[in-house]
């Protein structure tokens, strides 16, 4: 099954709900970036939680940005994404490892406390900006208690990843539920009553649930209407052109300083860890281009 996202709407438009299998994009993550378990499930939620965030913007040009600034031995996450189903990340520390807690992987250890900063950008003058504090460090709950604090919006936010023995990912994806000003309390009851009942997403993903089945279980009785699907990726921007500019930009003293090095440099793309090398050839056109 690819990576995709469901949106939905239940109760005559009282609630709207996504949900999206991410077990690809979470995958390459990973493998992009070389995390640990603990990193990975850290990344993957974070990765999960944005490109569902993402896929509520209405225009092609608007970007939301997660950042979580910690205390913990991962030392925090970004990830970036668009309305249309593509997200990128990483974490500051690829390779903690922590014991497990209750049996799972300990990522609210790994966090720690912080900050969760949501940014979009959509074409205004400023960008909207929203921080509130980490809750759990488990990431879903941080994202619902984000959603009633900074916009206002009661939400429940579920979201997994479950790994295999030998590290990869064996599913990832989760769910976003939101209630509108308008719903009746009968709704809202069945609603929480869902909620409280269902399984883990990891164990509905592991029994082979599609999103639309994830839904069907968090909203049972509420009379879902799935309005469309989008399918959702790793995909970095980042180019060559982009990098050059970026090596421009520190300036002649520094660029002069690695061609009197006569090293080749090698720079890598934070989000997706692709390396870019450049001779000391290359750098002399660059310093004259910085001109």
């Amino acid at each position: 099954m690819s990576d995709y996202i469901v949106r939905a709407s239940a109760a005559g438009s009282q609630v709207r709900a996504f949900a999206a299998v991410t077990t690809d994009l979470v995958e390459e993550a990973r493998e992009r970036h070389n995390t640990s378990p603990v990193a990975t499930a850290a990344l993957g939620r974070l990765l999960t939680g944005g490109v569902i965030m993402g896929s509520m913007m209405k225009n092609e040009e608007d970007l939301l940005t997660i950042q979580i600034k910690c205390s913990g031995p991962i030392g925090g996450l970004t990830v970036t994404s668009d309305s249309r189903g593509h997200v990128k990340g990483y974490v500051h520390n690829p390779d903690v490892i922590l014991p497990p807690k209750n049996g799972k992987l300990d990522v609210g250890g790994a966090l720690g406390q912080g900050v969760l900063n949501v940014i979009k950008d959509m074409g205004l003058k400023e960008p909207y900006s929203g921080q509130t504090i980490l809750q759990t460090g488990e990431i879903a709950e941080d994202l619902t208690y984000y959603f009633a604090t900074s916009e206002q919006i009661p939400s429940s936010v579920g979201l997994g990843v479950l790994m295999e023995k030998d590290n990869t990912v064996r599913c990832a994806g989760g769910f976003i539920v939101q209630v509108m000003p308008f719903i009746e309390d009968e709704v809202l009851g069945r609603l929480e009553e869902n909620i409280r009942q269902i399984r883990p997403v990891t164990s509905m993903l592991d029994n082979g649930h599609t999103p639309e089945e994830m839904l069907g279980q968090v909203l049972e009785g509420l009379d879902v209407e799935i309005t469309d699907t989008l399918p959702a990726e790793f995909s970095c921007n980042c180019s060559r052109k982009k990098i050059e500019k970026a090596i421009i930009s520190i300036g002649k003293k520094e660029i002069r300083s690695m061609i009197d090095d006569g090293e080749d440099i090698e720079v890598k793309c934070h989000f997706c860890n692709t390396a870019y090398r450049y001779t000391v050839d290359e750098l002399k056109e660059l310093l004259k281009k910085s001109k």
